[in-house]
């Protein structure tokens, strides 16, 4: 499903096994419940529990899950002292035209900021993630760290339509697309926060 998700930090996965590793004895065979580990460490939420409103956003009115593999929804997080990620990922699907579900995300992503609208060859979920976060001690000036961080267009050639606001580091992103049948919109609410040292998430 994931296949733009990219981690520049590779120590989040050698976290993430290191916090799983001490709960796989106790994993029952309920893969549908959310997966929780707390350690000293850090603590690590793994589970299909992601919905519109844990990205943040309301949900399109009269819009039904759309679940495409054994991995949607997703609402994945890792804290630690180091460094923290949350991705949240809800996958939708509505009878309404794609233009009247943009027209409402556009809408309702202001309260974020400054919305920037892209179009792309991606679909669904496939965000890329940029997790290279660093603490404010160790970068240079607050401008030039955020002028760094503004979100962009990859692209803008195709058939969805990327609803974008707030920075590399703390982003939302709708993305809609029209349905395969040719008729209504399918689309993803993404939510993805990372942070270095410093910070809450």
């Amino acid at each position: 499903m994931l296949r733009h998700l990219t981690l520049s930090l590779s120590f989040a996965f050698s976290m993430a096994a290191l916090l799983t590793l001490p709960a796989l004895g106790q994993q029952s065979d309920t893969q549908d419940k959310p997966f929780d580990v707390r350690s000293s460490i850090g603590d690590m939420h793994v589970g299909k529990d992601a919905d519109a409103r844990s990205a943040g956003l309301p949900l399109y009115p009269g819009a039904n899950p759309k679940h495409e593999d054994s991995n949607d929804p997703l609402n994945f997080g890792i804290l630690t002292e180091s460094f923290g990620i949350k991705l949240v990922i809800a996958k939708y699907e509505s009878d309404d035209a794609p233009s009247k579900v943009i027209a409402y995300y556009r809408d309702k992503l202001k309260k974020y900021g400054k919305v920037l609208e892209c179009h792309t060859q991606r679909h669904g979920a496939d965000v890329e993630v940029h997790s290279d976060a660093k603490d404010s001690s160790e970068s240079g000036s607050k401008n030039e760290e955020q002028a760094s961080k503004q979100l962009k267009c990859d692209s803008n050639d195709g058939p969805v339509t990327e609803l974008k606001v707030g920075t590399e580091d703390n982003e939302h992103v709708v993305a809609i697309e029209p349905r395969d049948s040719g008729k209504g919109a399918s689309f993803a609410l993404v939510y993805v926060r990372t942070r270095g040292k410093q910070g809450d998430i």
